[in-house]
C-alpha cells in the first residue's frame, strides 16, 4: 500500500500567507524553515522567493514576489497572481505564523527519516557487500543528517539584540 509522504498543505500556505501579511514574520521563521521543507513544489519556489526577497532587503509583496518568479519563469507554473493573492486569504492568524512554520518543518522532517529509513532498508537488503561495518556508518549518517536539520539552532537578530542593549545603556 503506497502512502502519500507526510505534509500539510494548509500550513505550508497559511506560512506563506504570513509572511506576505506580515512584514516582520520571515524573521520569526527564516531560522526554522527553508524551501526545502516544502512539500509542495510551488510553494517551495515561492519561498526560496521570498527569501532571496528578503536578502535583497526589499519588502516581501505580492507584486515583488510576482515579479522575482516572472524573472525565473515561473509565475504562472506556481499558478499566478491569483494563486499569490490566494494566499493571503487562508490565513487564520498571521501571529501563528511561526506555528505554521513549526508544522511545515516537522513534516519535511518526517519525510527525511522516511527517506533515510528507505535508504537504510536498501543497504540492508544488499547482501553484496562483507563490509557491515560500512554500512552501519552510512546508516548512523543518514539518521545524524536528519537530526542535524532537525536540531537548528534559533539564531535572534543581532539587531535586536543591539536595540535592547541601547535601551537599557
Amino acid at each position: 500500500m503506497d502512502q502519500l509522504p507526510p505534509h500539510n498543505l494548509e500550513a505550508e500556505q497559511a506560512c506563506l500567507g504570513s509572511l506576505l501579511i506580515d512584514k516582520d514574520a520571515i524573521i520569526r521563521v527564516a531560522d526554522i524553515i527553508s524551501p526545502d521543507d516544502f512539500y509542495s513544489d510551488k510553494h517551495k519556489l515561492v519561498y526560496q522567493a521570498m527569501q532571496d526577497i528578503y536578502n535583497q532587503h526589499d519588502p516581501i509583496d505580492i507584486v515583488s514576489i510576482a515579479n522575482k518568479l516572472t524573472e525565473r519563469e515561473v509565475l504562472e507554473g506556481v499558478g499566478g497572481r491569483s494563486f499569490l493573492v490566494s494566499l493571503t486569504t487562508v490565513v487564520p492568524s498571521a501571529a501563528n505564523v511561526v506555528s505554521y512554520a513549526n508544522i511545515v518543518q516537522r513534516k519535511a522532517t518526517l519525510r527525511r527519516l522516511i527517506v533515510a529509513a528507505h535508504d537504510i532498508l536498501k543497504t540492508a537488503y544488499d547482501d553484496s557487500t562483507d563490509d557491515v561495518s560500512k554500512q552501519l556508518d552510512d546508516s548512523e549518517q543518514a539518521l545524524f543528517s536528519v537530526s542535524q536539520k532537525h536540531l537548528r539552532q534559533n539564531f535572534i537578530p543581532i539587531g535586536n539584540i543591539l536595540t535592547e542593549a541601547f535601551d537599557r545603556i
